[in-house]
């Protein structure tokens, strides 16, 4: 099993430079698309805030908080990758360079979504922004579980329509407000984000520390769970950051070390995407926080969907 494979199914990529080529190097959304199908809400129910409690059906289905969601990660530096003589089950692409087996990165801060990005709040997406899925795509119709079977451009369209509703809404949150106002917006985490978001500072080998058996995650089940089903003594308190669907990025495949800089030039080229975390149909090897997997950016799969987080430019 190729780390590029989660679980048995090997995902290869199929056009990705027309993909790539059309929504940019730089991560530039593809325009508006054409009105919803209506066989992919077909039996989807109208949900309302005794449905999803504690999200906010009037508010795009988010969480019912201040920030909607959104956890602060602070600024500072963290390990990236893997060191196999600390952690077994590290494969050789989690290696930082010929020359060190970790490297340590300085972030700025950030926000992170809490949970995974919901079916209700999905299905919300598409039914207000008319976006287009093909007719096979099934969303579920379970309001907690994460969404799946969604590309990572559409994951990037639902970023994009989320940040300029929050803008556009006046039940946005204040505080919330307050950061898409200083410049702040809604975008898909990049790798080193999610790893650092996943892991703690100190290079943690799951999010809830370095024992396999000391945490709570969904994998190996053979099914999904509703987001924030576990408890996780984690980091910066997210939900799932191991198991339950892996999670596209921003970021291209490539090797490390890690440097947005090459991102351009990666994604010009017939790139992959990396995604992160695992998922529910996968082994404890698969679900640790340096684990890297990759997808071509149309691929669909139900063990594939993302989060969002608050990015600054």
């Amino acid at each position: 099993m190729t780390p590029t494979a989660p679980g048995s199914r090997r995902l290869v990529a199929l056009a990705a430079a027309g993909l790539v080529a059309a929504t940019g190097a730089a991560l530039t959304l593809a325009p508006d698309v054409e009105p919803a199908r209506s066989a992919n809400l077909a039996g989807h129910p109208t949900w309302g805030d005794d449905d999803i409690p504690g999200f906010r059906a009037n508010l795009f289905a988010l969480p019912e908080d201040d920030l909607a969601g959104f956890v602060p990660i602070p600024a500072g530096s963290f390990i990236m990758g893997s060191d196999p003589s600390v952690d077994r089950m590290a494969f050789a692409v989690e290696r930082w360079s010929r020359t060190a087996l970790q490297g340590r990165l300085d972030l700025d801060d950030f926000y992170m979504g809490r949970y995974e990005v919901t079916v209700a709040q999905f299905v919300d997406f598409v039914r207000r922004s008319g976006h287009r899925l093909p007719d096979d795509v099934v969303l579920g119709t379970e309001p907690l579980h994460p969404v799946a079977s969604v590309s990572w451009v559409d994951a990037l369209r639902y970023a994009r329509w989320l940040d300029e509703e929050l803008r556009a809404s006046a039940r946005t949150p204040a505080p919330l407000r307050a950061l898409l106002d200083d410049g702040w917006r809604v975008g898909l985490p990049d790798e080193a984000q999610w790893e650092k978001a996943a892991r703690g500072a100190d290079g943690a080998l799951f999010p809830w520390g370095d024992d396999p058996e000391g945490g709570s995650a969904n994998y190996a089940s053979g099914r999904v769970e509703p987001v924030g089903s576990r408890e996780c003594a984690c980091a910066y308190g997210l939900s799932d950051m191991a198991g339950n669907v892996w999670e596209w990025t921003a970021s291209p495949y490539q090797p490390y070390p890690h440097d947005p800089s090459d991102d351009g030039r990666t994604a010009a080229a017939d790139a992959l995407w990396v995604m992160r975390g695992g998922s529910y149909q996968d082994d404890i090897q698969q679900v640790r926080a340096a684990n890297r997997g990759g997808a071509d950016p149309g691929a669909r799969r139900p063990f594939i969907g993302f989060r969002v987080a608050l990015v600054h430019d």
